[in-house]
Order: C-alpha cells, then sequence, then structure tokens
C-alpha cells in the first residue's frame, strides 16, 4: 500500500472536532508523512522568505505563525502517542525521526532570509505601529531564531546543527531507557506474606496490574508510582521494601541497552557546547537567560531559602520514625526503604490519619466533577463528556468544554492509568493550539491530561491518595493554561511561557482540591455517599505539614543536583553517579532521603531540553502560586469572581502574549513575595510544627 497517496496523516480529518484518525493510522505510516510535511514546511517558509515585498508584520511574522500546519498536526499526534501509548514500532520510527526533525528545525531557524527579513522588523519596530501582542509576538519570534543559532557563523552553525541532531537522538533514547524498565519490572506477589500489610485497595490495583500483565496467579506491583510508592509505603515486608525502592531509584541505571549513564553524560557535554557557541560559560547561564530567574545565582538564593531550614526540619522528623522503629522491635536504622513506612505509622499515630482511611473517600470519578466544578465556578466553563468517539486507548474519556458564553471552546482528552506502552509521571500535552489570527481562523485546543493511577479491577471503583488528588488537579491545572488560552497567534499561545511560569497555573490550581468546602461537597464515600467526616477534614489538614522537611529535601536536592550539573564547564572526566554521590555529600543531604529524581532516570532534565538547569521552577512558581491564593483569600472567598477574572485575563488566558512579570503583577496588583510559599512549607517559625 502507497504510504503517501493512502496515510490518513495527509488527508483531511473528517473526524468528530478534527481529532486524529486514531484507529486508522499505523507506525510506518509517520516517515512518509513527516518527509512530505517537512518538505511542505519548508517550501511555505522559502515563499516567505523570497517575498518581493518589503517585510511587513502580517507577511513575514503571520505568515511564519501560520506555516508548518500540517508539520503541526502530524508532530502533535506522534508526540502524543509515544508518550502516551507507544509500541516497538512507534519507537523505531521516533528513533529514526528524532535526528530528522531536529534538522528540519534548524534548517527553519538558520533559514537567512527569513531571519534577515524578522531581524529587519525588529530595527524597525518603532514604525510598524503594532499593538503589544504584536510587539511580544516579534520579540519572541527573533529570540527563537537567535537561542537556535541564527546568528552564527557559517561554521558554527554547521556545528550547531549537528548538535541539535545529536541532543534528539539521545533524549530519545534516554526517554526510551527509562520507559523500557519501567515496562520490564514487577514484583510478584504470591503468599499472604508477601502482601502482609497491603490495605485492599492496594491489593486491587496490585491484581489489576498483574491481570494487565497476563499474570493469573498472584499480584504485581510495578514501576508505576501509584503501585510502587504505596507499596513501600504500607508493606510490613522490609525485603521486599527494599527490592522495590531500589528498582525504582535504579531505573536507568543498569548495564545493558538501557543504561542511561553514559547517555546522560554525552548529553551533559553536547550542551555545554551548544551553550558556549552562544557564548555562555555553561548550559546553566544559557538556559536561564531566557527565564524570569535571568541567572543562577537567582536560583541559588531561592533554593537556598529552603534547603538549610528543610534539613533541620528532616532531623526532627528522623528522630520520630527512629522512636516509632523502636517501638516495632526492628533493629535496623532507617533506610531510604523505611522512610515512608514508618513516616505513615508516626502520622497515623499523631493525627490518626492514613491513606486506608482517607482514600474511600477520593474516588476517581468524583475527583474530576471535583476539579471541573472548581472550573465552574472560577471561569463558568462547563465539561460535558461525549462517548463513541473513538480515541487511542479505551480508558481516554473526551469532554467537550463550553465557555461562560456556552460556546464550545476546547476539547478535553483525560487519561488517568498506568499501563504497559505509557510513560511514567503526569502530563499535559496538546493535539492543538489555540488561535485566533482571524474570527475565520478561531482555533480551539484540544488539550490532554495523563496520569498514571492505578486501575482498580473491573467493575470496583478507583481510589486516589491525597498525593495522587493533588497530581490530578496539578495537571488539570496545565489543562486550564491550555483551554483558556486567549491570544491570536499560535506561538504565544496556551503553556508557551517562560520554563519558570509554566508551573504556576498547574501549581495554583492544587489549592481549590484541599478547600474545605470542595471537599465537603465532593469528598464523598465512595460506597455509603457519605460526605467526608468533618472530624477527618480537620486531621487531614491538621496534617498538612506532616513530613515536610522530607518532601523539601527529597525536591531541592534534585533541583540543586540539576544546576550543579549544568553549571560545570568541563566533563572530560565526568562520571553521573560518582557526581551525584559527591554532590550529596557537598550538600549534607541526609543519607536517608535519595533525590526525588536520580539523574539516571530523570526525565526532566535528559528526556528532552525544557527543564534542563530548570527543575528549579517548580519552586519558583510555587512562590508565585502561594502567594497568588493569598489573593482568593485575602477577597474572603477561593472563588471570589473579580480575583478569578484578573487571574483568567492575566494567568491562564493570556499565554506568552505579555512579559510574565507584568501579568503576574496586573493580576496581583505587585510582584509575588516569598513568605507565603515558606510558610506553606513550614519553613517559618511561625507555620512550623
Amino acid at each position: 500500500m502507497n504510504t503517501v497517496v493512502n496515510n490518513p496523516l495527509l488527508e483531511t480529518w473528517n473526524t468528530p472536532y478534527e481529532l486524529p484518525p486514531f484507529g486508522a493510522v499505523r507506525p510506518e505510516q509517520f516517515a512518509p508523512a513527516f518527509e512530505l510535511a517537512f518538505a511542505q514546511h519548508k517550501t511555505e517558509i522559502d515563499a516567505i522568505a523570497s517575498d518581493r515585498l518589503a517585510p511587513t508584520f502580517e507577511n513575514t511574522l503571520v505568515a511564519f505563525d501560520r506555516a508548518g500546519s500540517l508539520l503541526s498536526r502530524v508532530s502533535d499526534l506522534f508526540s502524543n502517542l509515544t508518550s502516551a501509548a507507544t509500541n516497538d514500532a512507534l519507537q523505531a520510527v521516533q528513533r529514526d525521526l528524532a535526528p530528522k526533525s531536529a534538522a528540519h528545525d534548524s534548517a527553519i531557524f538558520m533559514h537567512a532570509g527569513l531571519f534577515a527579513r524578522i531581524d529587519a522588523l525588529v530595527a524597525n519596530r518603532e514604525s510598524l505601529g503594532l499593538s503589544k501582542e504584536q510587539e511580544r509576538l516579534l520579540d519572541r519570534v527573533h529570540l527563537d531564531f537567535v537561542r537556535s543559532g541564527a546568528k552564527l557563523a557559517p561554521d558554527a552553525k554547521k556545528r550547531y546543527a549537528e548538535i541539535m541532531q545529536r541532543l534528539a537522538e539521545l533524549t530519545t533514547q534516554f526517554s526510551q531507557n527509562v520507559l523500557g524498565d519501567e515496562n520490564t519490572w514487577q514484583i510478584l506477589l504470591k503468599t499472604e506474606s508477601d502482601l502482609a500489610g497491603l490495605p485492599p485497595f492496594l491489593r486491587d490495583a496490585a491484581k489489576s496490574a498483574a491481570t494487565a500483565r497476563g499474570v493469573s496467579d498472584g499480584h504485581v506491583i510495578t514501576l508505576s508510582r501509584s503501585l510502587v510508592m504505596p507499596f513501600i509505603t504500607f508493606s510490613e515486608r522490609r525485603d521486599l521494601r527494599e527490592q522495590a525502592y531500589n528498582a525504582w531509584v535504579s531505573r536507568g541505571e543498569h548495564a545493558g541497552p538501557t543504561d542511561n549513564r553514559g547517555i546522560a553524560k554525552d548529553i551533559l557535554q553536547l550542551r555545554k557546547e551548544q551553550a558556549v557557541l552562544h557564548g555562555f560559560a555553561n548550559y546553566a547561564d544559557y538556559a536561564l537567560s531566557d527565564s524570569m530567574a535571568k541567572k543562577p545565582a537567582a536560583v541559588a538564593e531561592l533554593l537556598g531559602k529552603v534547603w538549610e531550614p528543610a534539613k533541620a526540619r528532616v532531623a526532627s522528623e528522623l528522630a520520630a520514625l527512629e522512636a516509632m522503629r523502636l517501638s516495632h522491635g526492628s533493629n535496623d536504622p532507617v533506610a531510604a526503604w523505611d522512610w515512608r513506612f514508618y513516616s505513615e505509622k508516626v502520622r497515623k499515630a499523631r493525627y490518626d490519619l492514613d491513606d486506608a482511611e482517607t482514600k474511600p473517600y477520593f474516588e476517581l470519578n468524583a475527583m474530576v466533577a471535583s476539579m471541573f466544578d472548581c472550573a465552574g465556578k472560577l471561569f463558568g466553563l462547563k465539561f460535558v463528556e461525549k462517548t463513541g468517539v473513538p480515541l487511542y486507548h479505551p480508558d481516554v474519556r473526551l469532554f467537550e468544554v463550553f465557555d461562560a458564553s456556552n460556546v464550545l471552546s476546547g476539547i478535553f482528552l483525560s487519561d488517568n492509568f498506568a499501563r504497559q506502552g505509557k510513560n511514567g509521571g503526569a502530563w499535559m500535552s496538546l493535539y492543538r493550539y489555540q488561535s485566533c489570527r482571524t474570527e475565520s481562523e478561531r482555533v480551539i485546543p484540544i488539550v490532554a491530561n495523563h496520569n498514571n493511577f492505578a486501575k482498580a479491577p473491573e467493575g470496583q471503583a478507583t481510589l486516589l491518595t491525597l498525593d495522587d488528588l493533588r497530581t490530578l488537579f496539578h495537571e488539570f491545572g496545565h489543562g486550564l493554561h491550555g483551554l483558556l488560552s486567549n491570544v491570536r497567534y499560535k506561538r504565544l499561545a496556551c503553556t508557551q511561557v517562560l520554563q519558570d511560569y509554566v508551573e504556576l497555573p498547574s501549581q495554583l490550581y492544587e489549592h481549590w482540591a484541599m478547600d474545605p468546602d470542595v471537599l465537603a461537597k465532593h469528598a464523598r464515600h465512595f460506597q455509603t455517599g457519605e460526605a467526608m467526616p468533618k472530624s477527618l477534614l480537620d486531621r487531614i489538614r491538621s496534617a498538612e505539614l506532616f513530613n515536610a522537611g522530607y518532601e523539601a529535601v527529597e525536591y531541592t536536592s534534585s533541583a540543586l543536583i540539576d544546576m550543579a550539573a549544568h553549571s560545570l564547564t568541563d566533563y572530560s572526566n565526568f562520571d553521573l553517579t560518582q557526581f551525584e554521590r559527591d554532590q550529596l555529600v557537598k550538600l549534607g543531604a541526609p543519607k536517608e532521603i535519595l533525590p526525588r529524581h536520580r539523574l539516571p532516570h530523570f526525565g526532566h532534565l535528559f528526556s528532552g531540553n525544557y527543564y534542563a538547569a530548570g527543575y528549579y521552577v517548580y519552586m519558583w512558581a510555587e512562590v508565585l502560586d502561594a502567594d497568588a491564593f493569598d489573593a482568593f483569600k485575602e477577597a474572603g472567598d477561593v472563588f471570589d469572581k473579580s480575583t478569578a477574572a484578573r487571574l483568567q485575563k492575566f494567568v491562564y488566558g493570556a499565554g506568552n502574549s505579555i512579559e510574565p512579570r507584568e501579568g503576574y503583577a496586573a493580576f496581583r496588583g505587585r510582584d509575588a513575595v516569598v513568605e507565603p510559599m515558606l510558610r506553606g512549607r513550614g519553613l517559618l517559625a511561625e507555620s512550623a510544627n
């Protein structure tokens, strides 16, 4: 069959909402589709560059924003499938296409003729009569070209393109290696002794995982976070906890085809060379030059405000765990695989609270309804589920999204369960970005949320932990950033903001998950329908800062090691795991707490470049989100309409159409302050408990 003539990727998608024709697409159709899309995009760019008319905003910037629609459509589908529903055939195509896509991007962003026109517009900007959003588009597109090597000398351009192609190959392989380790590892639990300590919800999830993996006799623990973390929290079998924990933290670190240690070193070396070509000493300096932080020193200052207080808090937390260990008659000091186990017991003893008690009130469907309800109260959105629409997996649900005027404004895909062939973690993605260059060109976004919750057996309810609930709301905050986008130009739409601003909408939305009124309405027992008792809600709120030191150390050590690794200028004698060990010693990190992400599987850093020298962004955004939620508290209502209207206009809807500090100040009336974040983490004297 001709893979071009009979290729659904290249045809008009006469499907509901112009979604991809998932059922008709085959892996072998992507390569010819990309080849044609690359060629078409290049032709469009050549046409813009060769326009005999003098460059104008319309014939250059708007034309560039329109160009590449076929390529965007194909590549957005491909990236979604390779992260959420991949297989050996798709991964083979992905490895082949990665350097070709990078080469194409370099060809576009180093196109001398097009860059000359954009450069001319920048030089003459004062005479162009541009709106604020148009000026922002000009600035961002021009910077995109510069940061992609458009101003480099010819030899440097050639080397730069080679670097980007090789990085694309290596980051793809890194990601596939981590997924390979996650897909193949499991613990088979056959006896009651193996299951000792596991509550019913975890036994059910492990049974469901066994069924999914074709295991008929027993239960299975996989490296899905929502399985392995509860297992090391509840399992009475210390030997199995150790086995599961070590498998979790050693992903990507095993000799053989999935070993990421050499790959990560090569990535770091190439990034340093990339930075040097731009005139920077190291990659951290280069990456942060286009961020809110601007320089590594600003990141170090922020992380330093958390690191030492967090370590001090950990000391008291560890003392409580050691006391609990002794009360259980254990002679083994608390190790990394024991922390969650004894921590849960301390939490139960101190607050009479554990996940087994709270989970029945956090049934997945009810919590999805809760996050939709909050979006309705804040932004006037309405979500209507549509069934029978062909999607890429039976677990995925589709919702039409209507705005406050009851106009269809987006499509939302909800993909919540862990499975083989799906990357670990949680993320938001887009199949289509919002734009509205003209009324006739109005494009509504197609947004997808991906979580990795452990699916309950058929016919049973999937119950979430408190951490799962926060993750659900976090990713939906990203989703709202995509759905509420209200800009003219695709390049400025949705989540395409500075990296240390992108987590603000997601982390801010987490606050509504735990609001007492929201929980009173939606947190109902999945069997009885009874509302969560006030006594339980009070205990949840009392325990909010429990284990805060552990969580802060776990996260901050990852962020500090990321910055240290990307601040080096010489990797000739670099050993990835030894570097990590040395950094932990230098930082004085507690030996009982490893970084949240160890370098051999740190996908934020090495599966792409977006979070490279940028894992700090979660804490940077936490300063903003804690301060932003205080605006609602000050208004006396977490759903205050005027505050929500400003939030929608200047944060969720603005995309990259305004500079982040300016947008935040327009919402808040001032710049953010750090104290609400420190208080929220229990790192101020007044909030410690």
